[in-house]
C-alpha cells in the first residue's frame, strides 16, 4: 500500500516530462490544471458562439451578464422583500404646508403586568412571594413650543411608551417615559365640541391621555391569612382620546384687509418677514407674523391675515378657516387700498365680517391704513376717505416706504395701551 502511494507521488511530480508541451515550456502541475481549464472554456464559448449563430434572433441569450444589470436586479428584488407600507414624510415636506387644525388620536401607554413568584434559596424552604409590581405606563402630553410655526409637523396619531412587567426579588418594573408632542403657541384644544385646553402661552403643558397604572404582583397580596398568594394583576391599558387641535395665530396686532390691498408688502416693509407679494389676489394663503423691533428690546408682533372677501363669515373665498386668527390679535389694523372707488366701504364691509363671526371683534382698538398713496388715483380719494370716517387715517406706501414713521409711531402707541390694560387686570401681556 505504501508502495502504491509513493509511485503516484512521483508520477504526479514528473507529469510535465510525460505529456506534450503545448506552451512551450515545462509547466507546473497547478499551471498546467489552470491552463487545461481555459482551454476547455474556451472550446466550451465557442461551441456557444456557433450555437447562438444557429438560433433566431428572438430565441438568443445574451452573450454575458452586466455586473451593473445584476446589481440592479438584486436591488429591485430587495425593493421587492421590503414590507409594503406608506413611507413617512420627511420634516421638509412637514413643515412645507401651514395647517392650523389636526385631529389627533392619543393612547396612554400601557401598564406593565405583575409577576408571581416565589423566592427560591438553598436551605431556605418557604422563601415567601416576591413578585414585583409593573411599572406605569407614560402619560401623552402637549407642550408648547415657540420654534413650532404649525400643526403640520403633528401626527394624526400618538402611542405612548408601556411601562415593563415585574419581576423575581421584588424587583418592579419600570415606568415608561413621557411622550411630548411639540405645539405652536395657540393651540385650542377640543373634545367633542368643547374646549378643554387653551396653550397660548410659552411652556404651557396639557395632559392629553393618561398612562395606565402598574399590575400588582403577588407579593403585594401577601397577608396573614394567604402565606403564598399566587394572585397576580395585569396592567391596565392607557386613557384613549380623540381630541381636535385648531391653532389660532397669537400677535400683538392683525392686519385685515381685502385680496390685494397690500398686507404682505406692508408686513415686509415694517419687518423681517417675507412672505409673498404678487399681483393676483390671495397671494397669501396661511397667516405671517413679523415682529417690528423698537428702542429698549421691545418687540411688537403683528400678523398678516389673508384676504377677506364679502361673506367670508359664511365660508366664502377662504372662508372662516383664517378667521379665527384675527381672535388672538389685541389690536387690529385695516389695509385700505386707496386706488380702488369709495374706500371707504371696504373698512364697513370689513368691521361687518368679522362682527357677524364674533360679536364685539371689529369693536377692538384699530387703526385705519391707506396704502398705495404713491398712485395717481389714489390721493383724490384720500379727502374722501377722511370725510366719511371722521378719524384719523394713516396713509402710506409700503412700495416706496412714505409715511412708515407715523404707523410705526401708532403701533407703539397701541401696544403701550394694551400692556398698561392688562397689567391694570392684573395679567401679564403677551412678550416675544
Amino acid at each position: 500500500m505504501g508502495a502504491a502511494c509513493e509511485f503516484r507521488v512521483k508520477l504526479f511530480r514528473n507529469l510535465p516530462k510525460y505529456l506534450p508541451n503545448t506552451y512551450g515550456w515545462a509547466m507546473s502541475p497547478a499551471r498546467l490544471f489552470s491552463a487545461r481549464l481555459r482551454t476547455v472554456f474556451e472550446d466550451v464559448g465557442h461551441w456557444a458562439l456557433s450555437t447562438r449563430a444557429g438560433l433566431k434572433p428572438s430565441r438568443r441569450l445574451p452573450q454575458q451578464a452586466s455586473p451593473r444589470l445584476l446589481s440592479v436586479g438584486c436591488a429591485d428584488h430587495a425593493k421587492r422583500q421590503e414590507l409594503p407600507g406608506k413611507k413617512p414624510l420627511s420634516e421638509k415636506k412637514l413643515k412645507r404646508y401651514f395647517v392650523d387644525c389636526r385631529r389627533v388620536l392619543v393612547c396612554g401607554g400601557n401598564g406593565g403586568a405583575g409577576a408571581s413568584c416565589f423566592h427560591s434559596e438553598p436551605r431556605k424552604e418557604f422563601g415567601g412571594p416576591d413578585g414585583g409590581d409593573g411599572g406605569n405606563g407614560g402619560h401623552v402630553i402637549l407642550r408648547v413650543d415657540q420654534q413650532v410655526k404649525s400643526l403640520s409637523s403633528v401626527l394624526s396619531q400618538y402611542q405612548g411608551f408601556s411601562g415593563e412587567d415585574g419581576g423575581s426579588k421584588n424587583c418592579f418594573g419600570r415606568s415608561g417615559a413621557v411622550l411630548y408632542v411639540q405645539v405652536p403657541v395657540g393651540t385650542l384644544v377640543k373634545e367633542g365640541g368643547r374646549v378643554v385646553a387653551d396653550l397660548s402661552r410659552t411652556g404651557d403643558e396639557y395632559i392629553a391621555a393618561l398612562g395606565g397604572a402598574g399590575g400588582k404582583g403577588n407579593r403585594f397580596f401577601l397577608a396573614n391569612d394567604n402565606r403564598a398568594p399566587v394572585t397576580c394583576t395585569p396592567g391596565q391599558p392607557g386613557q384613549q382620546r380623540v381630541l381636535h387641535l385648531e391653532l389660532k395665530t397669537v400677535a400683538h396686532a392683525g392686519m385685515v384687509g381685502f385680496p390685494n390691498a397690500g398686507k404682505s408688502s406692508l408686513l415686509r416693509a415694517i419687518s423681517n418677514a417675507r412672505p409673498a407679494v404678487a399681483s393676483y389676489p390671495f397671494t397669501t394663503l396661511k397667516p405671517h407674523v413679523g415682529i417690528v423691533h423698537y428702542e429698549g428690546h421691545q418687540q411688537i408682533a403683528v400678523a398678516d391675515i389673508p384676504g377677506i372677501i364679502r361673506g367670508a363669515h359664511q365660508n366664502r373665498g377662504l372662508g372662516s378657516a383664517f378667521l379665527r386668527h384675527i381672535e388672538r390679535c389685541r389690536f387690529l389694523l385695516f389695509v385700505v387700498d386707496l386706488s380702488q372707488p369709495e374706500p371707504w366701504t371696504q373698512v364697513d364691509d370689513l368691521k361687518y365680517e368679522l362682527e357677524m363671526y364674533e360679536e364685539g371683534l371689529s369693536e377692538r382698538p384699530h387703526a385705519i391704513i391707506a396704502n398705495k398713496i404713491d398712485l395717481p388715483e389714489a390721493r383724490a380719494n384720500l379727502s374722501q376717505l377722511r370725510d366719511h370716517l371722521g378719524w384719523e387715517v394713516i396713509a402710506l406706501s409700503a412700495l416706496t416706504g412714505e409715511n412708515l414713521e407715523q404707523l410705526l409711531l401708532h403701533l407703539k402707541v397701541l401696544h403701550d395701551a394694551y400692556v398698561e390694560a392688562e397689567l391694570g387686570k392684573g395679567r401679564q401681556p403677551l412678550r416675544w
